[in-house]
């Protein structure tokens, strides 16, 4: 008698076929084809909530070391800073998880002149209806030259509407009140910024980060969950470092010496560059980055005209989401010419208008 018996033999090609599915999953989600992936971000909330823990467990650590009207100055000035710019900063989130998802880049390259000589400026003034942080103006650009529009284009749009638009330029006139010339100064010399830039792109940049923007194209999914994950990403991102930022400026009234601010402040050339690093080092959303500006009055209007005017353009960052977008030697190529140009352009329109 024999018996017969079902044995299922494992096919030898089925590892090789899961492989192959698991690369094909994967070039489709370079390629764009994922219908929704959550941006990932650069300053983690975790990490915020953790340095307000250790910041108050600290508190008697720094009462110890501090004088305590020194204590009490720091913690005026964050407090000042902190309250005044939030209400800002919580219209700019808004607006701009609205824009995120229900302007579409592609209506917005369909409206775009062709030619760069006339599209960059236009790029430029679209900013100034389209509020938005820094944060969102990125990814937007991204999409923009992946849709099709140049990409002088796209970077004059990036860096003109976290800049220009009238969310930021309303936060500016209450950081200063009475004066009014500052908040033109900004717009003007931010605007100039961007097309100066743009038009040098268009001459020098070649085609750098092209490719690598249309590889990263996504489908945000629909209107709703485009405008919670964009809110929930530029709170994280602009919240954090609103308090980075105001603990920097209270420290700087407060540790350094105030002979050295007055020395640094005292030089216009080393104060405009001093500020103009510190705005890429702090990054600030620009619309809570006027309060702190207005915070350092040991500066001239000129100098911290230049922190305004660099803070939206170029900082910490954003090099580290254009080398995410656009690729790394457009990062490395692109973020000393946004420096210069945004230096320059603040003293120029400083020297003229304020």
């Amino acid at each position: 008698m024999s018996y017969h018996a079902d044995v299922t033999i494992p096919d030898p090609q089925w590892p090789r076929i899961r492989t192959m599915e698991s690369r094909l999953d994967a070039d489709q989600e370079a390629a764009g084809q994922v219908a929704f992936r959550p941006r990932r971000s650069i300053l983690d909330g975790r990490l915020v909530v953790l340095l307000v823990i250790l910041a108050l467990f600290s508190r008697g650590t720094l009462g110890g070391s501090l004088d305590r009207v020194a204590l009490r100055t720091w913690a005026t000035i964050f407090v000042a800073v902190v309250v005044q710019a939030l209400p800002f900063l919580v219209l700019g989130v808004l607006v701009s998880g609205a824009i995120t998802a229900l302007v579409s880049p592609a209506a917005l390259a369909r409206l775009l002149p062709r030619r760069a000589l006339v599209a960059v400026p236009a790029a430029a003034l679209a900013g100034t209806a389209l509020p938005g942080c820094e944060c969102a103006a990125v990814p937007i650009a991204g999409r923009l030259q992946a849709r099709g529009v140049e990409l002088p284009v796209a970077v004059a749009f990036m860096l003109a509407a976290p800049a220009v638009n009238p969310v930021v330029l309303v936060a500016t006139a209450v950081a200063f009140p009475g004066q009014p010339r500052m908040v033109l100064a900004r717009f003007v010399g931010s605007l100039l910024t961007s097309i100066v830039v743009g038009l040098v792109w268009s001459r020098v940049g070649g085609q750098a980060g092209v490719e690598r923007a249309r590889g990263r194209l996504v489908d945000d999914g629909p209107p709703w969950r485009a405008f919670t994950s964009a809110a929930r990403h530029d709170v994280y991102e602009a919240g954090g470092w609103l308090v980075v930022g105001a603990a920097a400026a209270a420290t700087l009234q407060v540790v350094v010496p105030r002979s050295a601010l007055l020395a640094v402040a005292g030089h216009p050339a080393l104060a405009a560059l001093g500020l103009g690093v510190l705005a890429v080092l702090l990054a600030i959303c620009s619309e809570a980055d006027a309060f702190v500006a207005a915070s350092l009055r040991e500066f001239s209007l000129t100098a911290r005209l230049v922190f305004l005017v660099v803070g939206p353009a170029v900082d910490v960052k954003l090099v580290a989401m254009q080398a995410g977008t656009f690729g790394r030697r457009f990062a490395a190529r692109f973020a000393p010419l946004t420096f210069a140009v945004a230096v320059a352009c603040a003293l120029l329109v400083g020297r003229v208008l304020l």
